[in-house]
């Protein structure tokens, strides 16, 4: 049996990162990772960087305009650079890990004890593991809905999936209306395919401001995008060339056509294989991992960071786990899930919307007594200049302290300018320092000037 004093299962953020820092320490690590296409994890291989390459192949593409043939060949151009970005991060984070005294070791691992794990190694073989500590950093799962025939479809994908596809689908049916299937609704139809989304909830993007929602709703129907709320999926059948679905619509039934159907509806823990009650290791309701706010699990020794902790599922949150962790085990533990402060977030559509912190709804129920400042994106020069002049800044402020509670930027660039308000919110400072500030021009970070003035 080989010993270490850490065991890291998952070459995510969290789990690359806190590998490399445990090994400067001079302890000895083993990194297990399940296939040799997925070191550095989901983000860098089936999530954030591949979608965001192909948002981007899109946006350009759009731009050029063009037929469908023209926008197809652009596609197909656009996957393969896809996957020759995604290959050469995997080579550099296997690099990094070896040069920081890492051992890489592929393989499925499953708990045989509270310090033993097995790896049934690639060839059929197996060897037994054992660790002083180990950190369960395995991400997440997408969600298949029980769908009559929609497993049986050869033009059913996961998100996973569909960025694999060499061909564009004239018509794209996008099951479920989160932030998934926004992306690639919009990544889709900036690539010239006729897009539908289908979700079963009658809001859209329900936990969001209701006026951001709404003008993020009239902006992809603008581009062509149908969205069907309130509609249930009852089945799927294959046919010629094409998947007939039928649908169960506020207006009735309906059945429609699609060369491709993505199955977006939500992601789930991954422990497939894991057998974490072998372990002792206590699970949610929902699935996740039980952990602290220090992320160490029911059992001492073990923590677990990122999607399979059961918290927001973004690829920083786990590098923020991993700091949390390293407090706990190497330094006094005063980093932890409660003061990380507000995370933001954003989500790639074309403009993209950026979001930190509460709603208007969400901070009038709190109790805080609020103003709101508005800003039309169309009145931003830059945005002009880009030609993006779509979309809305919306901020929420305390009115008695004048600190901001949130803000919502759906507008080209939102996701580096969302940083900024993350800033000011961490440091407590009030919006006039954002208002007051003195910005480069033309720039989109120019705007939190007239955002902000419109609360004096």
């Amino acid at each position: 049996m080989k010993r270490f004093d850490n065991i890291v299962i998952g070459f995510g953020k969290g789990g690359k990162t806190l590998a490399a820092k445990l090994s400067k320490e001079g302890q000895s690590v083993a990194l297990l990772e399940r296939s040799d296409r997925m070191f550095g994890g989901t983000c860098i291989n089936v999530a954030c960087i591949p979608t965001k390459s192909l948002e981007n192949s899109a946006r350009l593409s759009d731009d050029m305009g063009g037929g469908f043939d023209a926008r197809a060949e652009r596609y197909r151009e656009a996957v393969e650079r896809k996957r020759e970005l995604t290959a050469s991060l995997r080579q550099k984070n296997y690099a990094k890990m070896e040069a920081a005294g890492v051992a890489v070791l592929v393989g499925a691992a499953s708990f045989t004890g509270a310090h033993t794990v097995r790896l049934d190694l690639p060839d059929g073989q197996s060897e037994e593991l054992y660790g002083e500590r180990i950190f369960i950093n395995t991400g997440a799962r997408p969600f298949i809905p029980p769908i009559d025939g929609l497993l049986d479809s050869r033009y059913s994908y996961t998100s996973e999936q569909m960025m694999e596809l060499d061909e564009l689908p004239k018509r794209l049916m996008i099951l479920g209306g989160g932030y998934i299937g926004m992306e690639f609704a919009s990544i889709f139809c900036n690539f010239g395919s006729k897009v539908t989304v289908v979700q079963d909830g009658d809001a859209f993007l329900p936990r969001e401001d209701t006026e951001i929602a709404e003008a993020v709703l009239e902006s992809l129907e603008k581009r062509g995008v149908r969205v069907l709320r309130g509609t249930k999926t009852k089945s799927v059948r294959d046919a010629g060339g094409h998947a007939d679905i039928l649908l169960d619509t506020p207006a009735g039934e309906e059945r429609l056509e699609a060369e491709a159907i993505l199955i977006a509806t939500g992601r789930r823990p991954e422990l497939s294989g894991l057998y974490p009650e072998a372990a002792g290791i206590e699970l949610t309701e929902r699935g996740a991992v039980k952990v602290d706010e220090h992320l160490r699990t029911s059992v001492p020794h073990i923590f677990a960071m990122g999607d399979v902790a059961g918290g927001l599922q973004f690829t920083y949150i786990s590098l923020d786990d991993s700091r949390i962790v390293a407090s706990a085990v190497l330094g006094d533990g005063a980093r932890t899930t409660e003061n990380r402060g507000a995370v933001p977030y954003s989500v790639f559509l074309d403009p993209p919307f950026s979001r930190v912190g509460l709603s208007e709804a969400e901070a009038v129920k709190q109790g805080y007594t609020v103003k709101i400042a508005r800003l039309p994106v169309a009145a931003i020069p830059k945005s002009q200049v880009l030609r993006k002049p779509d979309g809305l800044l919306k901020a929420v402020v305390d009115a008695e302290t004048g600190h901001i509670l949130g803000a919502h930027l759906f507008c080209v660039e939102s996701y580096e300018m969302i940083n900024q308000i993350k800033l000011a919110m961490d440091a407590d400072l009030p919006y006039t320092v954002l208002r007051d500030a003195i910005y480069t021009h033309p720039t989109m970070s120019e705007a939190f000037n007239d955002l902000f003035a419109a609360l004096a």
